[in-house]
């Protein structure tokens, strides 16, 4: 089966580039009705979650992340066990990353000295913004674990035993194709976002040359036969909080045969917005959109808006771990004294296996114990939240009422 997308019904103004849509992403391993949130399974599991459970909350699609599979327990391991579907027990449509936004972001360029992670005192916590090593590295073993960017690749130190690394646009590919997901992304360079205008084109620059890199190496080894002629290279769009470079690395990448596209950069709010509609007002609209690292529900919803077909984070159950709860009214801390006697369901009205069975005081009580359940059952309902509210949304724009639920959901979401 031959990867396709079409879209199924456009709303909105496209002279202010608000163009949303409702679409279908054909894989392999089944359709991606989009707009649609693609669960995070960083080292092929979904942190504390079954397959099963994620399969039953709604998820369409997981995203595996290359940089830590490769390092544990090696993709040659995965494409033994025949691949990542195989490897994890998930039937349905899964994506990897390119592996470039971990072997920047656990260290710096030396020879730029841009900060791919955050500083406490001047940066934002890249981390928080979805694309989440997920290790637990203390800031104290960070400074020895460096990122060297050469015009061939990005040179790293494994966060495991500090060996020496290197990735370039074709191990990247060759890596993503021993893994085997449906949609895997070229290696690109993910700055910071309080980089210089001078790097940020600079490493745009370089992310335009190896997306072609990536897309040569992968075009032949479509024809070696040495990955599935159905697997589809997304190439990403960079440029920073730059109007005039989003919209050049737009022009470039999207000139390029790439059946889709992702949106890459660590982004505040404000810039995240602003990116997305400039880039989705250059990128070809007969192609799908993947907005890589975004998954707070008030952003989802805007990106929707721009255009946006596809998105992950690690948001909601990196949060649903330390307690914090999704609900209409917005996030909560199940972890507060409030709840330690509130036997209501952490949501009223909600239909996840967590709030049908068990109730805000003893969630809290799990949690107060340390007891490892507690992180399941915050994730079944996060992950359920925010399935439903990406559903929601693709069920508004068929109906042409997705303006209005937007701001509903706006409105009461604090």
């Amino acid at each position: 089966m031959a990867f396709s997308f079409k879209i199924d019904k456009e709303i909105g103004k496209s002279d202010k580039g608000d163009i949303a849509r409702a679409g279908t992403i054909q894989t392999d391993h089944g359709n991606i009705q989009t707009p649609a949130f693609i669960t995070v399974g960083t080292k092929a599991t979904v942190k504390s979650l079954s397959p099963e459970q994620v399969n039953d909350m709604g998820a369409q699609a997981v995203l595996a992340n290359t940089y830590h599979l490769y390092l544990q327990p090696g993709d040659k391991i995965v494409k033994k066990a025949g691949g990542l579907h195989k490897f994890m027990n998930w039937q349905k449509p899964t994506f990897t990353d390119s592996g470039g936004f971990q072997a920047f972001s656990l260290g710096a360029g030396l020879g730029k000295k841009v900060s791919k992670v955050s500083n406490k005192q001047n940066d934002i916590d890249i981390a928080e913004q979805g694309n989440d090593n997920e290790s637990n590295i203390l800031d104290s073993e960070l400074s020895a674990l460096k990122a060297k960017v050469t015009e061939d690749g990005v040179e790293f130190k494994s966060i495991l035993d500090g060996s020496t690394h290197m990735f370039t646009p074709e191990r990247s590919m060759e890596i993503q194709h021993n893994i085997g997901a449906d949609i895997i992304f070229a290696f690109d360079e993910c700055t910071s976002p309080h980089a210089s205008y001078e790097y940020q084109k600079e490493a745009m620059d370089r992310t335009h040359r190896w997306a072609k890199r990536s897309l040569d190496y992968h075009k032949q080894a479509k024809e070696n036969g040495t990955t599935f002629s159905s697997q589809a290279l997304f190439g990403i769009v960079q440029g920073g909080r730059y109007k005039d470079l989003r919209k050049e690395s737009a022009e470039i990448i999207g000139s390029m045969d790439f059946p889709g596209f992702g949106i890459g950069g660590s982004f505040d709010k404000q810039d995240m917005h602003n990116a997305v509609g400039w880039v989705n007002s250059y990128l070809p609209k007969d192609k799908p959109k993947h907005l890589l690292g975004i998954g707070e529900p008030i952003d989802m919803l805007l990106a929707i808006e721009k255009g946006v077909d596809t998105f992950d984070c690690v948001a909601p159950t990196r949060i649903a771990r330390n307690g914090g709860i999704y609900t209409n009214k917005g996030r909560i801390n199940i972890l507060n004294s409030e709840y330690r006697q509130d036997f209501s369901p952490l949501e009223n009205g909600c239909g996840c296996y967590t709030c049908k069975n068990y109730t805000r005081a003893y969630i809290s009580h799990l949690f107060h114990a340390k007891e490892m359940f507690a992180a399941s059952l915050a994730s079944i309902h996060n992950l359920y939240f925010v399935t439903k509210l990406v559903s929601g949304a693709r069920q508004a724009i068929l109906d042409d009422s997705f303006d209005k639920y937007k701001e509903e959901f706006i409105k009461e979401y604090k």
